[in-house]
């Protein structure tokens, strides 16, 4: 080891690490459809104790709230590890939170119904963001003359380099 290496990883670098990874996907959108799957899945089995007198919440749609939650957690891991599929797994995420409500006990108390439902919009909501250009940040506006332009050539609008259409090449608002 040279005088320069610390030896050990500290927190900051693991922090900065994670923070890498957490922007390069739709974080909060797997989180979000993870939490709504746990309690999905785990209402129809829990036992609730009062005193001496234990109420059991199953129904007969035990297998069916099972099958939901643990879907909407595997469909939270997919938009964590395979970002590529995040529109699919936030259809499918909405689409199962709204199954949940008739079998998994009203949603799991709505609650893993909302979280389900607001992962998925999050997911298909989410789009990678672009490589930030650093010539872009230096580049500065042209000046142009204050007399009258030469003959020949007509004055270039101020507005059309500085705004952007809905049929930009690339821009957010196309639709393919």
């Amino acid at each position: 080891m040279s005088a320069e290496t610390t030896g050990s990883r500290d927190f900051r670098y693991w922090r900065l690490r994670f923070r890498a990874w957490r922007g390069q996907r739709p974080f909060w959108a797997g989180l979000f459809t993870m939490a709504g799957g746990v309690p999905i899945m785990y209402f129809p089995y829990a036992n609730m104790h009062l005193g001496n007198v234990t109420l059991a919440m199953s129904t007969t749609a035990g297998a069916g709230s099972l099958i939901i939650g643990v879907l909407l957690v595997t469909l939270g891991l997919t938009m964590w590890f395979h970002s590529v599929v995040r529109t699919f797994a936030g259809i499918a995420a909405i689409l199962l939170a709204l199954i949940s409500i008739p079998i998994a006990n009203i949603g799991g108390f709505v609650i893993g119904f909302l979280l389900a439902l607001f992962g998925g919009a999050l997911a298909c909501a989410w789009v990678p963001a672009k490589p930030r250009r650093r010539d872009k940040q230096t580049e500065s506006t042209d000046v142009t003359p204050a007399g009258p332009a030469p003959e020949g050539e007509s004055e270039p609008s101020a507005t059309a380099a500085n705004e952007t259409t809905v049929d930009a090449n690339g821009g957010r608002n196309s639709a393919g």
